[in-house]
Parts: structure tokens; C-alpha cells; sequence
């Protein structure tokens, strides 16, 4: 099985999507399922660091007050804990994520995007770390185990730029209006960070159809000749 992953790494509820769908891949132990994180902006445009933290962001965007947006982010606050995960609203750097897209896919060249989109994920989420910045950008990912030096190499170049733009392409081709977005065998859809039982049953779903269904459409005829360990017969035409 494969599921396609869309995310953006300043997106909270990614992150609890994430943790979600490791849940219920947690209920298929010896299943056989590929998971590939693609890459997403939600904000193309984004500066980096511009100095203000989530809640001056939301209260800006929104035209709220510091206290509405801190109230607009405590949901996404208790939805983390509830996934083990923990989110600092306050502190966490708002930013272009353009660059860390395309790490990420020199990461999972390398083996490394399941550890990178983590490192990536839980820097901006939890430790309010600042992913706009190439220095920052190439200390986590040498923390996941890539080569800080080739890291460097990448930013300092336009290398994986068309690979980033490719995905994000895609996903407007099948319709993502958000993230996280999830395909599964790319039949199935699951938007948002949905309940640990909807990826369950989604995948559920897909591996009964993989063990009903054959590997290949049959489209012969009764004119081909076989052979089996029982002897060659000729076609059922040819017989007569």
C-alpha cells in the first residue's frame, strides 16, 4: 500500500495528521505500506522571519486581538497533547517554507525524508525554531542524518526547485484545497487530520481490495497456448 502525503511544515494540524496516520499504521504491524510526505505551501508568498510570533500573525491576518488569536489556537493546543505532541503557539517563527520543501526532497533521495519531515515538523512546531533560515535549515538536517555541507550545497543553489513545484502542482491537479491531505493507493482521500479510526478504515479498505483484487487484469482469450507442470496444451481452437 501507499499513501501520498501533502503537508507544509508550519501547518499544526500536519503535524497532528501525521501523528494520526502513525497511530493507525500502528494497528497493521507486518502490513507492507509506503508513506511519501510531498510538498505543499500554505503560503507561497510568505516572508521569512519577519519577527512576529503565531498570534501576532493570526491577529494581523485576521484583524483579531492577541487574546482572540490565542483562543483560535488552543483547540489546536489540546489536539496536540492528545497526540503527544506539544505546540508553542507563542514562540513559534512564522515563515517561507519554500526552501525546506526542497531539503526535504534531496532528503528522501537520500533515504532521509520520514526523519527530515519530523525534524522539520516538531523545529517549527515545538521549538519554535526559525525554518526560513538556511543555518537553521542545515543543522536540522544534519541532526536527521544528511551531510550539513551537501545541505548547503542545495540552498545555495536552485536545486529540487522543480521537484517542489511539481508536487504542489499535483495536488492542485486532484483538487487540495488544504492540508494535510492524504492518498491512499490513489483511490482513497482523507482531508485533514482526521480521527486515528477514519485513516483505520480507510486503510482497512484498501488492503481488503488489494487481497480481492488480482495483480493484473486477465484480458486473454481461449487461443493462447501454456504450459504448466501438468504438460502443454495447445488452444482450445486447435484442438478440435
Amino acid at each position: 500500500m501507499r499513501i501520498e502525503v501533502w503537508s507544509d511544515f508550519v501547518c499544526p494540524f500536519c503535524y497532528i495528521g501525521k501523528r494520526r496516520l502513525e497511530e493507525a499504521l500502528g494497528q497493521f504491524p507486518g502490513k507492507n505500506v509506503e508513506v511519501v510526505y510531498k510538498s505543499f505551501e500554505l503560503d507561497p508568498q510568505a516572508e521569512r522571519n519577519t519577527g512576529q510570533n503565531m498570534h501576532e500573525k493570526l491577529a494581523a491576518k485576521y484583524g483579531r486581538s492577541l487574546d482572540e488569536a490565542r483562543e483560535m489556537t488552543r483547540n489546536m493546543t489540546e489536539q496536540a497533547k492528545m497526540s503527544g505532541l506539544d505546540f508553542h503557539f507563542d514562540s513559534m517563527i512564522p515563515t517561507n517554507t519554500f526552501d525546506a520543501h526542497r531539503v526535504a526532497q534531496f532528503a528522501t533521495e537520500q533515504g532521509l525524508g520520514k526523519k527530515v519531515t519530523e525534524r522539520f515538523f516538531k523545529a517549527v512546531l515545538t521549538d519554535s525554531k526559525d525554518l526560513g533560515d538556511t543555518e537553521t535549515i542545515a543543522d536540522l538536517a544534519a541532526e536527521a542524518g544528511l551531510d550539513r555541507q551537501e545541505v548547503i550545497n542545495v540552498l545555495n543553489g536552485t536545486d529540487y526547485t522543480e521537484d517542489v513545484r511539481a508536487e504542489e502542482a499535483e495536488a492542485q491537479q486532484i483538487g487540495v484545497q488544504g492540508v494535510p491531505f492524504f492518498v491512499i493507493n490513489r483511490k482513497y482521500a482523507v482531508s485533514g487530520a482526521q480521527p486515528t479510526e477514519m485513516f483505520v478504515q480507510g486503510m482497512e479498505k484498501a488492503f481488503a481490495e488489494e487481497e480481492k483484487q488480482p495483480a493484473f487484469e486477465d484480458l486473454s482469450g481461449n487461443d493462447g497456448a501454456t504450459c504448466t507442470d501438468d504438460g502443454c496444451e495447445p488452444p482450445d481452437n486447435q484442438t478440435k
